[in-house]
């Protein structure tokens, strides 16, 4: 029997990459990881390479089945110089976490997009809807635009084997969220790719685009879209010291501009001390603060201070893996 492979990778397009991929056809493939082989492809047309000298390697480090393909598997890979080393445009390898401790929650905010309108479904092509309020959590046709493609999309992650656990329906017309979780740094960033490459080829089925900007309907009194970074480690998940919390805080309060380099492309528009945000040039802290650049869950706090952090500064364009890498270096400096 032969298998359809497909390998996805990140572009060296910047300031955000996209997503690529093409099909290997395999015989008697055996669906497991170790027997996805190394592949290339032309880093000339991906802005990876000259074309003097195109090839670049994909390295599989992630398989899952193909939901929507027969005999199918989406192999997530890493870009590679020939030589074998990490290419620049590789966020996966930035990640220190051998041990797999930290834990991450990505809430992966979105806009459903019409391309041939260039609006997100629900706006009138002049003017705009109902000022943002009724969409969020909505049901019902004057609320709800899209729904079809958000549960495809749902399905298809959970058949897949993705660690999925949830979605709704966010505060403006045509925006969407999904949550994924996993253990390790490195697996957060696969399965969010992994994720989000679904509901672009879903979108796709529909003659619909996602977009992925932090702030695609520009200077509007409308929310943004962003990227909350969950994150614990084990002093935070088994300490009970608020001090932990504190100490980590801080330490990312001395970091801002390592992690705004890597949290979004265009992510002032968005961090404006508005609509649920905290200023780009600010930095705060602060429990059940859904304004500060870090909200303490309440959750964390009655339980005892055992818990989570929630990194509310990452944009919807960010790339999880450098995200995930910049939270684990300033955690760590912590003494956590």
């Amino acid at each position: 029997m032969k298998s359809k492979l497909e390998y996805i990778w990140l572009d060296g397009y910047k300031p955000t990459q996209s997503l690529r991929s093409k099909t290997m056809i395999r015989s008697d493939f055996s669906g497991k990881l170790e027997d996805c082989p190394m592949w290339s492809f032309d880093g000339s047309s991906t802005e990876q390479a000259d074309g003097s000298s195109s090839d670049c390697l994909l390295k599989p480090v992630a398989i899952i089945p193909d939901p929507d393909r027969n005999n199918g598997y989406l192999v997530m890979t890493e870009v590679l110089n020939p030589d074998g080393s990490p290419h620049e445009s590789n966020g996966r390898a930035t990640i220190d976490d051998d041990d797999d401790d930290f834990w991450f929650g990505f809430e992966q905010e979105y806009f459903l997009w019409d391309p041939d309108h260039d609006l997100p479904p629900g706006f009138p092509r002049a003017g705009y809807p109902r000022p943002q309020g009724p969409y969020y959590c909505s049901v019902g046709a004057m609320n709800a635009y899209g729904r079809e493609i958000i549960e495809e999309h749902l399905d298809l992650c959970l058949e897949a084997g993705l660690n999925v656990e949830g979605i709704n329906g966010e505060v403006a017309a045509g925006q969407w969220e999904f949550q994924v979780f996993a253990k390790g740094a490195a697996k957060a960033g696969d399965e969010t790719w992994l994720a989000r490459y679904l509901l672009e080829r879903t979108a796709e089925k529909y003659g619909f685009a996602i977009n992925w900007h932090p702030k695609p309907l520009g200077d509007t009194d409308w929310n943004g879209s962003g990227m909350h970074a969950n994150f614990s480690n084990s002093p935070m998940r088994e300490s009970g010291q608020e001090d932990v919390f504190t100490k980590i805080c801080e330490e990312f309060g001395k970091n801002v501009a390592r992690h705004i380099h890597v949290y979004g492309a265009d992510n002032d528009q968005r961090l404006t001390g508005k609509h649920e945000t905290q200023s780009i040039d600010e930095f705060s802290y602060g429990v059940s603060d859904r304004g500060a650049s870090i909200r303490i869950p309440i959750g964390t706090v009655e339980d005892g201070w055992k818990g989570r952090l929630e990194d509310r500064r990452p944009a919807s364009n960010a790339d999880p893996y450098k995200v995930a890498a910049a939270i684990v270096q300033t955690t760590k400096e912590s003494g956590v």
